[in-house]
């Protein structure tokens, strides 16, 4: 697993503390996000973070103690607002066909925010790696509540609705694991767009 450099992971209690309102806050967890997001965390280091964003180490640390916390910081905040982007989309249709793809392009559509930096980095480092794993868990239980969903409306046969929900995880797990990744030579994002072409293309009711 790869790990942060020592120097990065010391809790600043040599250091004062700057108070920093919760907009500033935010701000700087967003950039910290989109650099890490853009570029892998494993080699920037906290002195360049400051750098790139104008800020001193006392007000970086308000955000979190030590390069690790900020790290997580910024993957469960991606995370979190993919997240709630994509069940705004779901919202905005009613046919279970139509929300599961907008579920799974739009989880496509987050993955493709990593680059391969990112992406490798995450996957490699035990505490990110866990938080991928947490969401890729709830990304395979939301499409099985959204195929029972039409199960329920009847567009969706019981039986392929059924299989369909396992294969779905299933194919999840092999995503988040990265064996389905390095079998087909898919990316994350391209693997979830992918998975909802499949799948819907076999869950249409058949005509009696």
């Amino acid at each position: 697993m790869a790990a942060l450099s020592p120097p990065d992971r010391i809790p600043v209690k040599s250091a004062r503390r700057r108070r920093v309102d919760s907009a500033r806050r935010d701000d700087l967890l967003d950039s910290v996000q989109r650099i890490f997001l853009s570029e892998g965390f494993t080699t920037i280091s906290v002195g360049e973070l400051t750098g790139r964003l104008h800020c001193s180490r006392s007000t970086l640390y308000s955000v979190a103690p030590t390069k690790e916390q900020l790290v997580l910081l910024a993957t469960k905040a991606f995370f979190r607002s993919s997240a709630e982007a994509i069940e705004r989309s779901v919202r905005e249709h009613d046919s279970p066909r139509d929300r599961i793809l907008i579920y799974l392009n739009g989880v496509a559509e987050a993955m493709r925010r990593n680059s391969p930096a990112f992406y490798d980095d995450m996957v490699a480092f035990a505490p990110t790696a866990e938080i991928y794993a947490r969401n890729t868990e709830r990304a395979a239980a939301r499409v099985r509540e959204l195929i029972n969903d039409g199960i329920a409306a009847g567009e969706f046969c019981s039986a392929d609705g059924n299989f369909a929900a396992h294969l779905v995880a299933l194919a999840i797990e092999g995503v988040e694991s990265g064996v389905l990744l390095e079998r087909t030579g898919l990316t994350a994002a391209d693997a979830f767009a992918e998975l909802g072409t499949l799948m819907l293309n076999g869950l249409l009711r058949r005509s009696e």
